[in-house]
């Protein structure tokens, strides 16, 4: 036999040995050869001597079918054998799982070199958030962030920066977290913070955590409380009905131990005085809408703007007698009531419901003189219970105006 014969017939061999050496896995070249009525391309395997099917679905994200022409060549890799017919076209090809395999490859690198990634969130379900990083990846709850998260919605859509916690190829798997990035940012900023918080500074922060006793504001790198008697002058029975997590508040350092990871907050320190510009506001005179906040046996104290109230001493309640306050009035109540004094200084209010109302016949009728001195006995008790850091007003202030004609509506609460 001829050398050339003998070549054809070892050319001939190694094309023949050749088909067997395509396996379900291999990288290949395709040539395009073809599209079928299904948009299937059809393509022949470089090397190989055989033919495989790459289905529309099967195409990476960069392509389109479309675009695809005969001749165009093609990476692909093997996923699984169709027929036995090998001249038929026997394998299944597709690209979009070789651009897989080359993402799950960069991400097997980074996590041995203790890199991380950045990925966004596609969607949250239960238990944590789905994130697109070439592959689908998976963020537990517990690793969102370095506290509670109550509404894992608000992920949807932002790029997150993430280390990688596990990785399975095989199985499809890639857990990853945020928390660890959270936390070391944290650090860093807390380092920052430490040099440059002091008392006394009003600063910007973004509300974390409501509870019962105040809110907790992130100043970035540490959170401060700012207690619910700090939030606002006004009464704030829950900082819930006046705050919102995610909230952005200004707000004033009252104090700071960075080695018990303490520091105290006010909100209400940055807000105006309630009392600045009162004289205008509710001048002698004036009547004003309030709210009854609190009953005492002395009388009721009445806000009319926020963070302020005025004492409505119990003689100015009713022109008929009146044992206690509640007999006539309720805490939450809507009233009116007329400013008879106000004392800027010592911020006291003194405030009148029965002068808004015409007295009664027989009390407008001109009482004789008496020289007897008026009974204190009815009114001692309520007097002594009369602390004057409560009311704002002293004890003398109050026996004062017991000693004054019962009649007068101006000089009794001065």
């Amino acid at each position: 036999m001829s050398e050339n014969a003998n070549n054809d017939k070892n050319d001939l061999l190694n094309a023949l040995n050749s088909v067997n050496e395509v396996k379900v896995g291999d990288v290949v070249t395709g040539e395009v050869l073809a599209k079928d009525d299904n948009q299937q391309l059809i393509v022949g395997i470089e090397g190989s001597g055989v033919e495989g099917v790459v289905p529309p679905r099967e195409l990476s994200s960069s392509q389109n079918v479309d675009d695809i022409k005969q001749g165009d060549k093609l990476k692909l890799v093997v996923t699984s054998r169709i027929g036995s017919d090998k001249e038929g076209g026997s394998f299944l090809l597709s690209s979009r799982r070789l651009e897989t395999r080359k993402v799950w490859d960069e991400l097997a690198e980074k996590s041995k070199n203790d890199e991380t990634i950045t990925a966004k969130v596609s969607q949250a379900v239960k238990g944590g958030l789905v994130v697109d990083a070439g592959v689908r990846g998976f963020i537990p709850a517990s690793m969102i962030s370095d506290h509670y998260v109550d509404d894992l919605n608000q992920f949807k859509g932002q790029e997150l920066e993430l280390k990688i916690i596990e990785i399975d190829p095989v199985e499809n798997r890639l857990i990853l977290s945020h928390k660890s990035i959270v936390q070391a940012e944290k650090a860093e900023e807390r380092e920052k913070l430490m040099e440059t918080l002091h008392e006394g500074d009003v600063v910007e922060g973004t509300v974390a955590r409501l509870t019962n006793f105040g809110a907790f504001v992130d100043l970035g790198g540490m959170d401060g409380l700012v207690h619910v008697s700090q939030i606002a002058y006004e009464r704030v029975d829950k900082p819930s009905d006046v705050l919102k997590v995610g909230q952005q508040v200004k707000v004033k350092v009252l104090s700071v131990d960075f080695d018990r990871n303490r520091i105290s907050l006010s909100i209400k320190q940055t807000l105006p005085e309630p009392w600045d510009g009162i004289e205008e506001k509710a001048p002698v005179g004036s009547v004003l809408e309030g709210t009854v906040k609190r009953l005492v046996d002395f009388g009721a104290f009445v806000e009319v703007f926020p963070g302020v109230e005025g004492l409505v001493h119990i003689s100015q309640i009713a022109h008929e007698h009146i044992d206690t306050p509640a007999d006539v009035l309720k805490v939450g109540e809507k009233i009116q009531v007329k400013v008879l004094d106000v004392d800027t200084d010592r911020k006291r209010l003194a405030l009148s419901i029965k002068a808004l109302t015409d007295a009664p016949e027989e009390e407008s009728k001109p009482k004789k003189s008496s020289n007897k001195r008026p009974s204190r006995k009815s009114n001692d008790r309520s007097i002594s219970n009369a602390p004057e850091e409560e009311t704002g007003f002293t004890l003398g202030d109050l026996i004062g105006d017991e000693l004054k004609k019962s009649g007068s509506n101006d000089d009794d609460n001065k």
